[in-house]
């Protein structure tokens, strides 16, 4: 570990670092940094120099000649690279890369975080930052971009000093980009150019309180484009997220491309071209790698499965049920894989092989899903005719069990959802992570278990909440469903996901077990259109509370008066960067301080 003293914690509308860092300081002095600025680095044994041009007008950038060159959107180029993930140098690289373009082109003017009669600091006689030293303090692992949660150190250290040294240190490839990340947010864009902080000197040491802290997007009931994906990947990397959970397949739509099952997209797509090709999985594991995020994919199963039967109608079993649809499943279309079928085991075994090893080289996990199965729905399964648990329940162990051995002997850790667990009853491997979403009595049962908990309670970090039923009613029915609330109202503001505390209702002996949550976004009224406004700023709120807790130092409940600012001004960098996020408050309260609050007690 990095020895430093942990420095009182310290605050103020001019200091809005999001996550808030375990520790930091900062002083008054006015620096800049200018386009020339070089980053030196230095890694465990080895030192180097790494030259990032000004101008370059990439989006996405590596040195490795290991890549193919594809052209988008016209002149713009991408590289991408399908077969392996990046190295910690190449991880540090784009970091630095991305750090000079967050600075010089996707900055802003901070006048909403100042009085009306504010001015900007003067341009004259500049003291600029000579130069930024990042320095890697321990040699990476060699699964550097996709850790098991809790393998890799995360934490960094830096120091910015009055006279324009800046130190990045960390021991690991993964705390420098997570230090480059706040290295940014110490600085604004000036109305007459250039880029300034008014923090110096500034001493920081950061550490996150959970291992595995990230974002689930629904990319199947409606259809979002690599680019809308990528987007939402580069807004994780910039909260400090480092997990994002792909849930890419489900009962309305398979836009996966499977090369050994071509049928599956080809017709559980929602059209021939609204598919993920491999090289668009690929990419996009890469894309997440390379800002320190690891992809996780979920194929759900084996409810939520009804797409499959547009190509394998004979592995369906109650394949969407009309019109008393509710009696078999969660949403319609209804279909769950048939649980006692060789033909459906055959199926996954050629599903697996082929999938699998695309995602090994970029992610530890695999998400095999396993929720919202409803029993009645094997009344219409020909291999088991019944709803009868006793009788189910040993059939959907060997289905666990089957998938869960070849996962294991594929290279990854298997993640399910907790009704396997809790509802079903079954016996799972202890590596196996249990995603809770239901209650924190359930996190508590699973860690009861001796299971490794992800948390993420539908009654706050649920992000699709509170935009009313997107079910229709008929006249005859729709009285007693008036006012047409969907069964998560009311909106999960930003607020209350702050206010949600992981470790809720679990005895302080197994907190350890509780490794972290994510923010999900399913997608039954959401798609590119509103997705950013709908993840954004709330998903910031969930990733400050899984950065560094949902306690202050001084044990706490964090407070919404100190996060309001700080959030406010994370959402103009978020802004700043491409991304739609909403805002949560007026100019007339970032600007007046304190005056938009009831019960403040200064």
């Amino acid at each position: 570990m990095i020895t430093l003293l942990l420095f009182p914690l310290f605050t103020s509308l001019a200091s809005a670092i999001w996550p808030i860092p375990t520790s930091y300081t900062h002083g008054e002095t006015v620096l800049w940094i200018s386009k020339d600025t070089s980053f030196d680095w230095a890694g465990a044994g080895d030192v180097g120099t790494l030259k990032v041009q000004p101008n370059y007008d990439l989006d996405f950038r590596t040195n490795s000649n290991a890549y193919a060159t594809t052209q988008y959107e016209g002149d713009r180029t991408r590289l991408k690279r399908y077969s392996e993930a990046p190295t910690g140098d190449e991880m540090i690289d784009q970091a630095i890369y991305s750090a000079k373009q967050t600075l010089f082109k996707k900055n802003f003017v901070p006048w909403k975080f100042h009085p009306r009669n504010w001015t900007e600091p003067s341009t004259e006689n500049r003291t600029y930052i000579s130069n930024v030293r990042v320095e890697v303090l321990q040699d990476d692992p060699g699964d550097i971009a996709k850790p098991l949660a809790g393998t890799v150190d995360e934490s960094y250290a830096l120091e910015l000093s009055e006279g324009g040294n800046v130190s990045i240190t960390a021991n690991s490839s993964l705390g420098i980009v997570r230090g480059l990340v706040t290295f940014t947010q110490l600085f604004y864009k000036h109305s007459d150019g250039g880029a300034y902080t008014p923090l110096a000197p500034v001493i920081i040491f950061d550490i996150p309180v959970f291992q595995h802290r990230g974002i689930n997007l629904d990319v199947s009931r409606n259809y979002f484009s690599v680019k809308d994906i990528e987007r939402t990947i580069d807004a994780v990397a910039y909260n400090k997220m480092n997990r994002f959970h792909l849930h890419i397949t489900d009962a309305q739509s398979w836009p996966l491309e499977i090369p050994a099952l071509p049928e599956l997209s080809a017709k559980g797509a929602y059209r021939p071209d609204l598919v993920y090709t491999t090289d668009d999985f690929a990419n996009l594991q890469y894309y997440a790698s390379i800002q320190g995020v690891e992809l996780i994919t979920e194929i759900d199963m084996p409810g939520h499965t009804s797409s499959i039967a547009l190509s394998h109608p004979e592995l369906i079993a109650a394949y969407n049920i009309q019109p008393d649809w509710d009696t078999y499943c969660a949403e319609p279309p209804c279909g769950t894989l048939k649980l006692n079928s060789t033909k459906v085991e055959d199926f996954l075994k050629k599903l697996f092989d082929d999938l699998l090893p695309r995602i090994l080289p970029f992610s530890s996990y695999f998400h095999t899903g396993g929720d919202e199965v409803n029993k009645n729905s094997y009344l219409k399964d020909d291999t088991v005719n019944s709803n009868d648990s006793t009788i189910l329940q040993p059939f959907m162990q060997k289905f666990i069990d089957r998938n869960h051995d070849q996962i294991r002997a594929a290279g990854l850790t298997p993640v399910v959802w907790e009704e396997m667990l809790l509802d079903w009853n079954l016996t799972l491997g202890s590596d196996v992570i249990v995603q809770s979403w239901q209650s924190d009595e359930a996190v508590a049962q699973i860690v009861a278990k001796g299971h490794k908990a992800l948390v993420g309670n539908y009654k706050y970090w649920y992000l699709d909440c509170g935009k009313g039923q997107w079910l229709n009613f008929d006249p005859s029915v729709s009285a007693q469903y008036y006012p047409y609330e969907d069964y998560c109202a009311p909106f999960h503001n930003w607020r209350l996901a702050y206010s949600y505390d992981p470790l809720g209702g679990v005895p302080a002996d197994a907190q350890h077990l509780v490794i972290g949550g994510e923010a999900h976004m399913w997608a039954e009224q959401t798609d590119p259109t509103n997705v950013d406004r709908m993840i954004w700023p709330r998903g910031s709120a969930v990733a400050e509370i899984l950065w560094s807790g949902a306690k202050d130092s001084m044990g706490r409940n964090r407070s919404q008066i100190d996060a309001a600012p700080r959030l406010s001004e994370m959402r103009e960098r978020l802004v700043a960067r491409g991304i739609g996020a909403e805002p949560i408050q007026m100019p007339y309260c970032t600007m007046e301080g304190t005056v938009c609050q009831l019960g403040y007690q200064p």
